[in-house]
């Protein structure tokens, strides 16, 4: 079963087309990178796949579970970070976390046992008792991440996650993300408009003008458009690109 299913997605603004018959699949365990020029898509997608728009035409199915008609189930299966943070920055470490499982509705020997074994994974279990300004930015996304793993969702999307780090913070994020992949079978839909955030063996997305005009993975669709990123990511994306 797929962590993510969309099918045929439109949505309009009145009469701005935003999103135009999109249709992709991610796999479990995969890291998909989802890139697109200002005013593709991408913010519309998210909205979206999060529920803080409803649905309008289409089909979004995490984990098995249709947004439409079983949206508490789907998002169940769905862990998110925001470009900005939502963190509590007054708040410990594990205070923030233990306040977000309880919204979960898991017990408080669950939390324990999740927040515990979160932190390790993060690196983060000597910090606990700090308080969230005392962070670095790296580490402040860290802890998003563990929140947003707590509840065990199969699909984790993060939107310019990377937005304000340092060259160091972004790779060593890039690469912890990569190994929840291989390690926990989580799949990661990442959005970004940093080329060098994505790998050749990645899953990537294009958007260009409301539409999916490019999806496989990355070295075969720069290959097939170009011979490197850049220049397929440009020739995907000028004005009047069609799929």
């Amino acid at each position: 079963m797929n962590a993510l299913d969309v099918s045929d997605l439109s949505f309009a603004y009145g009469a701005r087309q935003a999103l135009n018959q999109v249709g992709f699949s991610l796999a479990p365990g995969r890291f998909a990178a989802l890139l697109g020029p200002n005013g593709a898509g991408k913010s519309t997608l998210i909205a979206l796949l999060t529920r803080l728009y409803d649905l309008q035409r289409g089909e979004i199915r995490v984990g098995g579970h249709s947004m439409r008609e079983h949206p508490r189930p789907a998002l169940k299966q769905l862990g998110v970070v925001f470009q900005q943070s939502t963190l509590d920055l007054d708040l410990s470490v594990e205070q923030n976390l233990r306040y977000h499982a309880a919204l979960h509705g898991l017990s408080r020997r669950q939390s324990g046992q999740r927040v515990d074994a979160e932190l390790a994974r993060q690196g983060l279990s000597e910090r606990r008792g700090e308080r969230v300004r005392e962070l670095n930015g790296g580490h402040r996304r860290r802890v998003e991440i563990a929140r947003a793993l707590l509840h065990e969702p199969r699909l984790l999307l993060l939107d310019e996650a990377t937005v304000g780090l340092d060259p160091a913070s972004r790779l060593a994020l890039n690469q912890h993300l990569r190994n929840l992949c291989r390690e926990q079978q989580l799949s990661v839909l990442w959005t970004t408009h940093l080329l060098d955030e994505v790998l050749p063996s990645d899953d990537l997305l294009i958007l260009h003008q409301g539409r999916l005009v490019a999806s496989g993975q990355a070295a075969a669709l720069s290959l097939e458009h170009g011979g490197d990123l850049g220049a397929a990511f440009n020739r995907l994306t000028t004005v009047g690109a069609t799929r």
